[in-house]
Protein backbone atom coordinates (compact mmCIF):
# COMPACT_ATOMS: atom_id res chain seq x y z
CA UNK A 1 0.00 0.00 0.00
CA UNK A 2 0.90 3.64 -0.82
CA UNK A 3 -0.58 6.73 0.66
CA UNK A 4 -0.14 9.86 -1.14
CA UNK A 5 -0.33 13.38 -0.11
CA UNK A 6 -0.39 16.50 -1.56
CA UNK A 7 0.59 19.97 -0.59
CA UNK A 8 1.70 23.33 -1.59
CA UNK A 9 -1.76 24.84 -3.44
CA UNK A 10 -3.18 27.76 -2.83
CA UNK A 11 -4.25 31.02 -4.56
CA UNK A 12 -2.13 32.93 -7.02
CA UNK A 13 -2.03 35.62 -9.54
CA UNK A 14 -1.91 34.81 -12.96
CA UNK A 15 1.60 34.73 -14.33
CA UNK A 16 2.69 33.59 -10.17
CA UNK A 17 3.99 30.29 -9.07
CA UNK A 18 3.35 27.76 -7.24
CA UNK A 19 5.59 24.38 -6.44
CA UNK A 20 3.27 21.12 -5.56
CA UNK A 21 4.57 18.17 -3.81
CA UNK A 22 3.21 14.95 -3.39
CA UNK A 23 5.18 12.90 -0.39
CA UNK A 24 4.63 9.26 -0.53
CA UNK A 25 4.59 6.68 2.51
CA UNK A 26 4.71 2.64 2.70
CA UNK A 27 6.52 1.83 0.27
CA UNK A 28 9.69 3.52 -1.95
CA UNK A 29 8.09 6.20 -4.06
CA UNK A 30 11.01 5.64 -6.73
CA UNK A 31 9.39 2.49 -7.61
CA UNK A 32 6.40 3.90 -9.07
CA UNK A 33 6.20 6.09 -12.29
CA UNK A 34 3.78 8.64 -10.26
CA UNK A 35 1.62 11.65 -12.51
CA UNK A 36 -0.06 14.75 -11.80
CA UNK A 37 -4.06 15.39 -13.25
CA UNK A 38 -6.10 18.03 -12.45
CA UNK A 39 -9.96 18.21 -12.49
CA UNK A 40 -12.12 21.68 -12.18
CA UNK A 41 -16.11 20.93 -11.08
CA UNK A 42 -16.90 21.10 -15.05
CA UNK A 43 -14.66 18.79 -16.75
CA UNK A 44 -13.49 15.46 -16.56
CA UNK A 45 -9.84 14.94 -14.37
CA UNK A 46 -6.99 15.12 -17.23
CA UNK A 47 -3.11 14.65 -17.39
CA UNK A 48 -0.91 17.02 -16.76
CA UNK A 49 2.39 15.82 -16.38
CA UNK A 50 4.30 12.17 -15.13
CA UNK A 51 7.62 10.94 -14.59
CA UNK A 52 8.83 7.37 -15.03
CA UNK A 53 10.12 4.40 -12.41
CA UNK A 54 13.25 3.70 -13.74
CA UNK A 55 14.58 6.63 -15.52
CA UNK A 56 12.84 9.88 -14.72
CA UNK A 57 11.62 10.48 -18.32
CA UNK A 58 8.88 13.45 -18.21
CA UNK A 59 5.65 13.88 -19.97
CA UNK A 60 3.53 16.98 -20.16
CA UNK A 61 0.33 17.38 -21.56
CA UNK A 62 0.58 20.22 -24.46
CA UNK A 63 -1.58 22.89 -22.46
CA UNK A 64 1.40 22.82 -19.62
CA UNK A 65 4.62 22.20 -21.70
CA UNK A 66 6.72 24.31 -20.90
CA UNK A 67 5.51 26.21 -17.71
CA UNK A 68 5.13 22.63 -15.55
CA UNK A 69 7.79 20.66 -14.45
CA UNK A 70 7.81 17.66 -13.12
CA UNK A 71 10.92 16.07 -10.67
CA UNK A 72 11.82 13.36 -8.30
CA UNK A 73 13.16 14.19 -4.57
CA UNK A 74 14.13 10.02 -3.16
CA UNK A 75 15.66 11.77 -0.12
CA UNK A 76 12.31 13.17 0.80
CA UNK A 77 10.21 10.50 -1.38
CA UNK A 78 8.51 12.93 -2.87
CA UNK A 79 7.47 14.06 -6.63
CA UNK A 80 6.78 17.73 -6.89
CA UNK A 81 5.35 19.80 -9.38
CA UNK A 82 6.66 23.22 -10.49
CA UNK A 83 3.57 25.73 -11.80
CA UNK A 84 4.98 28.89 -13.75
CA UNK A 85 3.59 31.54 -15.67
CA UNK A 86 0.41 30.72 -14.42
CA UNK A 87 -3.34 31.04 -16.05
CA UNK A 88 -6.79 30.92 -14.43
CA UNK A 89 -7.26 28.05 -16.94
CA UNK A 90 -5.01 26.55 -14.65
CA UNK A 91 -7.47 26.59 -11.87
CA UNK A 92 -8.08 23.09 -10.39
CA UNK A 93 -7.83 20.03 -8.00
CA UNK A 94 -4.69 18.37 -8.76
CA UNK A 95 -4.16 15.15 -7.61
CA UNK A 96 -0.95 13.17 -7.70
CA UNK A 97 -1.41 9.47 -8.40
CA UNK A 98 1.24 6.46 -8.28
CA UNK A 99 1.00 4.03 -11.32
CA UNK A 100 0.10 0.30 -10.37
CA UNK A 101 -1.05 -0.83 -13.77
CA UNK A 102 0.92 -1.53 -17.46
CA UNK A 103 -2.01 -3.18 -19.55
CA UNK A 104 -4.12 -0.65 -21.44
CA UNK A 105 -1.98 2.52 -21.74
CA UNK A 106 1.07 2.76 -23.76
CA UNK A 107 1.68 6.51 -22.07
CA UNK A 108 1.37 7.81 -19.20
CA UNK A 109 -1.52 9.64 -19.38
CA UNK A 110 -4.94 6.91 -18.43
CA UNK A 111 -6.16 7.34 -15.32
CA UNK A 112 -7.16 4.02 -15.30
CA UNK A 113 -3.71 2.87 -14.55
CA UNK A 114 -3.20 4.50 -11.17
CA UNK A 115 -4.25 2.91 -8.45
CA UNK A 116 -2.59 4.83 -5.69
CA UNK A 117 -4.53 8.83 -5.65
CA UNK A 118 -3.90 11.38 -3.03
CA UNK A 119 -6.64 13.37 -1.90
CA UNK A 120 -5.69 16.38 -3.86
CA UNK A 121 -4.73 19.84 -3.35
CA UNK A 122 -6.64 23.05 -4.67
CA UNK A 123 -4.54 25.97 -7.04
CA UNK A 124 -6.88 28.96 -7.80
CA UNK A 125 -5.47 31.22 -10.47
CA UNK A 126 -6.94 34.76 -10.35
CA UNK A 127 -7.04 37.20 -13.04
Amino acid sequence: QVQLVESGGGLVQAGGSLRLSCAASGRIFSTYAVAWFRQDPWKEREFVAAITRSDDITYYADSVKGRFAISRDNAKNTVNLQLNSLKPEDTAVYYCAARTLYYYCSGYDCLSEYGYWGQGTQVTVSQ
